[in-house]
């Protein structure tokens, strides 16, 4: 039986937050056991909880990024509201926020200020491109920022560029933000102190382009848009099958492709000959390559292909829609799905990537209703019962 506790328990965060960037690291935390208390508007909270219904009438971003929390509706414009987030924040170890630049300041939420009144504090600051410079105060939403960040400029097809199919700018910022408070929370128990961690949007999507970056900016050329191909390396495609499906496989090196020409194409001679023997003929040649693979699996079935391609030692996959991921057997096989409750009764949610196998499972909790902890968490401050309901009637808090 395990002895070791979730890495966080014990740790208070309190989070001014909205959309995904910060909401997605705060989950982290209330996975990994930190208590995370979340700061939401009286008037409809996280604006992300209007996205959509698809979640059984909730939100599927506000799903995805806010279980495990607990919600306070607090109006941080009356100063008798900001007093009270003050006052959560002076008990917290981590305060995290992503509010328009500059309003974070304003209200003296920002975290250079909380980290001078509160030493053992770690706050962080999530923008969409950094405190300063020209871009500073612009509006910074994922699909702008991928493409100020160049992910669109090499994504897509030779005549279409496309955003990533999920928001990379976002969750990008939330995982260095997440990092940023674990790196600083152990730096706080050597040296006693906290501080203040800054991440932007645009600083964290132009890391993940680092391959591009540092090829172009030696040297090189930008990566072509190529679809599901690879710019470099051929064959390295989806290929369709006889019932429909598409399969991508991936020939690393000549000796792959020797295997694949014999075992699977059934065409040995290719394996030698000048036109397919090396990776630069083969990708000079890329229409005569593909077709060559195309042929070849054109009439199997999916798993037909899939089993002769693994027989091979070549590396594949199939091209799943998202029912199928929710469906995956290697997910179900690992015991990768959960339930956590909401307002809206059960729902189904992926365990998060990191577990620990000497400790407790990650800490799935609840999908929180708008304010539905403002009565407890506030009362945990001291505020009576004739406040809280006076506070109520004024539309401090809801």
């Amino acid at each position: 039986m395990s002895t070791q506790p979730l890495p966080l328990e014990g740790i208070t965060v309190v989070a001014v937050e909205q959309a995904v960037a910060a909401p997605f690291a705060t989950r982290q935390l209330a996975d990994l056991g930190a208590r995370v208390v979340k700061i939401e508007r009286p008037d409809g909270g996280d604006f992300a909880r209007g996205y959509d219904t698809a979640a059984g009438g909730l939100a599927s971003h506000f799903v995805w990024c806010n279980r495990g929390k607990e919600s306070v509706a607090v109006d941080l414009k009356d100063p008798r509201g900001l007093a009270l987030v003050r006052r959560l924040v002076a008990g917290a170890d981590v305060f995290v926020q992503n509010l328009a630049q500059g309003a974070a300041a304003r209200l003296g939420l920002d975290a250079a200020t909380l980290c001078a009144a509160h030493p053992r504090l770690i706050a962080v600051d999530v923008s969409g491109y950094g405190p300063g410079g020209p871009y500073a105060d612009k509006r910074a939403y994922d699909m702008l920022v991928q493409c100020e960040a160049g992910l669109v400029s090499v994504t897509g097809t030779p005549d279409q560029p496309v955003k990533s199919g999920v928001p990379a700018a976002d969750i990008a910022a939330g995982m260095y933000a997440y990092t940023g408070v674990l790196a600083a929370l152990v730096r706080r128990g050597t040296t006693g102190r906290g501080g203040p961690v800054e991440v932007s949007l645009l600083d964290a999507l132009a890391e993940w382009m680092g391959h591009p970056l540092h090829h172009v900016m030696h040297g090189g050329t930008a990566p072509a848009r190529t679809g599901l191909a690879h710019a470099v390396i051929a064959p390295y495609d989806a290929y369709p099958t006889a019932d429909g499906d598409l399969v991508l496989l991936s020939v690393q090196n000549d000796r792959e492709w020797r295997r694949l020409a014999e075992r699977v194409l059934e065409r040995p001679e290719l394996a030698e000959d000048p036109g397919f023997a090396t990776n630069t003929a083969r990708v000079a040649g890329r229409g005569r390559t593909d077709e060559a693979v195309a042929a070849a699996l054109a009439p199997l079935d999916a798993a037909e292909a899939l089993a002769r391609l693994e027989a091979a030692g070549i590396a594949c996959a199939r091209l799943n829609t998202v029912a199928d991921l929710a469906e995956h057997p290697q997910l179900a096989a690992r015991d990768r799905w959960r339930s956590v409750d909401s307002p809206v009764g059960s729902l189904r949610a992926l365990l998060p990537p990191v577990t620990f196998p000497d400790g407790p499972e990650p800490r799935m909790g609840r999908v929180p209703a708008l304010g539905e902890d403002t009565a407890k968490v506030l009362g945990e401050l001291g505020v009576a019962e004739d406040e809280l309901r006076e506070l109520r009637e004024r539309g401090v808090v809801a």
